[in-house]
């Protein structure tokens, strides 16, 4: 398990968010910006990934999968956007929840805004999760806890495999990776026999560090798609890594390997403000028809 990070050894940025959540009012600023419409509206985006005939066959049928990533509770971040994110995973019903880091923003203790959603994220075949720069930089521990408390599965350079009937399909997820430890070898090393390979990380980075490994789909976000962004959704801000500049948002397909999703994300970093860069749940199926 990598090495806790506390508040103590980042400094400066710990300055710079106190400053930051004074000047938010401890999430006022946020809750009006939601009224306002300046945290966007909740969408749902959806993808469909065709299946080579073999891996189609290992399946009982399409695999619908949900994804959201980096819901940033805190005070950057209105709690309502949870309560939409979790009326969509309702109406959708996907078959697999991913979830893909950065649950708070300034302080690990804000993951206490996220009990009724956690509680609530429950998927058939499960739901999964990494963890991403953000919960690393506040202290991980009760981030962890408090996604396994809710029964889910926090994924750090592993894998594991559905419940049957899906047991041909196997989610790797590796550490945050920048700030945390990642090991794509390790993630991957236990679903070698898997027909269908998920590959979840934070940010789309984590396909920068594959070597040789291959998945069928890779879901990430941290990008926010920009947060704000020109209009037709070009990201004005990108976050460092080339991963992350490159693969800003959206579908892309990977040389050698399977496509990657990028998501918005759900919350705020920084400012609780989105233009042009709604947040999002993604839904892939996958095994669907192309076209």
């Amino acid at each position: 398990m990598p090495a806790a990070t506390t508040k103590s050894d980042r400094p400066i940025r710990n300055a710079t968010e106190r400053t930051l959540n004074a000047l938010l009012l401890g999430g006022r600023v946020a809750r009006l910006s939601y009224r306002l419409g300046g945290l966007g509206r909740l969408r749902v985006t959806r993808h469909t990934v065709v299946l080579a005939p073999p891996i189609m066959a290992a399946l009982p049928r399409p695999l619908r999968v949900g994804f959201a990533s980096d819901l940033h509770a805190g005070p950057t971040t209105a709690a309502a956007l949870f309560d939409d994110l979790r009326a969509a995973l309702e109406r959708e019903r996907p078959d697999v929840l991913l979830l893909g880091g950065d649950y708070v923003a300034f302080d690990a203790a804000h993951v206490a805004d996220l009990h009724a959603f956690l509680q609530a994220a429950q998927a058939p075949l499960g739901t999964y999760a990494v963890i991403g720069n953000h919960d690393i930089w506040n202290g991980r521990a009760p981030v962890e806890a408090a996604l396994r408390a809710a029964g889910i599965e926090v994924l750090v350079n592993r894998s594991v495999a559905l419940p049957a009937p899906f047991g041909a399909v196997s989610i790797c997820g590796i550490d945050d990776p920048w700030t945390g430890h990642p090991s794509t070898r390790d993630a991957f090393a236990g679903a070698a026999a898997a027909a269908l390979r998920i590959f979840l990380t934070h940010s789309p980075d984590g396909v920068t560090l594959l070597d040789g490994q291959r998945y069928d789909a890779a879901f990430a976000g941290h990008t926010h798609g920009g947060q704000i962004a020109a209009p037709g959704g070009r990201p004005l801000f990108r976050p460092s890594g080339p991963g992350s500049r490159h693969y800003s948002y959206g579908p892309y397909e990977i040389s050698d390997n399977g496509p990657l999703f990028v998501s918005r994300g759900v919350g705020c970093s920084g400012i609780p403000l989105r233009i042009n860069a709604d947040p999002e749940l993604v839904i892939c199926t996958l095994g669907g028809h192309g076209g």
